[in-house]
């Protein structure tokens, strides 16, 4: 589990085909590194990856085919900036909201305008997630732990404050680019219990 407060900022190295699925080889740049473990888990933008090698500086993560096809991760070139977040402890504070790393969909930057200091970012979403969006509810966007301030049939809108952007992958987002969205796991548990109300279990 993650709570979508990001780490550090760190960049792709390396992609290699392995066998018709890849490995991605990550700079940690800004993450705190210390006591990595093989087999741990890193949110690689909202992805939830497992380590299979590692340096000083840098590790190593397969991707599979469904990773990379569901994910914004399979169009990913060389250099990109990536937010990276460590697995929580049991005795981390929950900063933002609990956060898997299963993305549901691949959304797009709609918009980007001032708001005195902060910034206003306007997504879109897939249809089939948007019944999960709620306003002033939690959204994970490139495994950043947002709260959406609106929403409507395309898309939803949320504030980003200058320290998220300077301390994330936002910083060179731009305009038009993909990105990966996870739902508030509370939406899905909401729905399942419903659905099993309405066939009268």
């Amino acid at each position: 589990m993650f709570t979508g407060i990001i780490e550090g900022v760190g960049r792709l190295s390396a992609i290699e085909n392995r066998g018709g699925d890849a490995r991605l080889i990550v700079d940690v740049g800004s993450l705190p590194f210390d006591a990595v473990q093989l087999g741990e888990s890193i949110a690689v933008n909202g992805v939830c990856l497992t380590v299979v090698e590692f340096d000083a500086m840098s590790f190593a993560a397969d991707a599979s085919n469904e990773t990379l096809s569901l994910t914004t991760l399979g169009g990913l070139s060389v250099d990109a900036r990536l937010n990276l977040e460590r697995a929580m402890r049991p005795t981390d504070r929950l900063g933002g909201h609990l956060v898997s790393g299963h993305v549901d969909g691949v959304g797009s930057v709609l918009d980007i305008q001032p708001d005195a200091r902060a910034q206003r970012w306007r997504f879109a979403a897939p249809q089939a997630l948007l019944r999960y969006i709620a306003k002033k509810g939690s959204i994970c966007v490139d495994g950043v732990s947002l709260t959406v301030n609106e929403v409507d049939d395309t898309g939803f809108e949320v504030a980003l404050i200058p320290h998220t952007v300077a301390n994330t992958a936002f910083a060179t987002t731009r305009i038009g680019d993909p990105v990966n969205l996870e739902i508030d796991l509370v939406a899905r548990y909401v729905e399942r219990l419903l659905a099993g109300r309405s066939d009268g279990n």
